[in-house]
């Protein structure tokens, strides 16, 4: 009676990200298999190897996987539970530091803190806001108001809640589980980048996919 051939599932992410040139499946894939010996072999198959000169993003069909294994295990069934299309991109541990973060942090932090009082003051201006408050105080209370009025406060203490409520979250602390404003625009902008990659590799042909052997690397046992 014959044995039934192993099958191997294999899941990647979209956008996998290397420290290391000589990149394996197992630095880009996750893996499961009954048969627990094949899986540390075939972590170890070499997919890519980036030149020292070279770029630093390519997109791997995963065909090309498929094939890098069955080159060394045929018999092997693969189920691909993840992406069909898998971008890895290689960062160099060498990181700048600590003042330098500091730096970018508080550059960031007073560009973003201008850039929205000057928001909030243009809005303000085109629509005539004090003007506005002053004309309902006065038909509230019967007195023309002189400098600073209720009004005025409770405006800015309305505009520190909205941004908080809106936001999600103030400083470390979130008042809910949802994702904030800003991290969905975020992942959003994360899967625009992804599709663009993905597409204009396909169309350079320049996607790292069977039947193309004109690409840095390749599979290796």
């Amino acid at each position: 009676m014959s044995s039934n051939p192993d099958t191997l599932y294999i899941k990647g992410e979209r956008d996998v990200e290397v420290t290391k040139r000589e990149v394996t499946l197992g630095d880009i894939l996750s893996f499961e298999c009954s048969n627990k010996a094949l899986i540390p072999k075939v972590k170890a198959l070499k997919i890519l190897k980036i030149p020292e000169n070279g770029q630093k993003r390519y997109v791997i069909s995963i065909l090309k996987i498929i094939a890098c294994i069955h080159a060394q295990y045929p018999g092997v069934e693969i189920r691909n539970l993840g992406e069909s299309d898998l971008i890895v991109t290689y960062e160099n541990q060498k990181t700048p530091g600590m003042a330098v973060h500091l730096f970018k942090t508080a550059f960031v932090v007073v560009l973003t803190f201008m850039g929205a009082a000057f928001s909030i003051m243009a809005f303000n201006n085109d629509v005539s806001v004090p003007k506005l408050f002053d004309q309902i105080y006065q038909w509230v209370t019967g007195i023309k108001p002189d400098g600073i009025t209720i009004m005025e406060i409770s405006y800015s203490i309305g505009i520190s809640i909205g941004i908080l409520v809106f936001f999600n979250h103030f400083g470390k602390k979130r008042f809910s589980v949802d994702p904030t404003p800003m991290e969905v625009q975020m992942r959003l902008y994360e899967n625009d980048i992804q599709t663009t990659l993905v597409e204009d590799a396909s169309r350079k042909e320049e996607e790292l996919d069977v039947g193309r052997a004109n690409h840095p690397g390749g599979h290796r046992a």
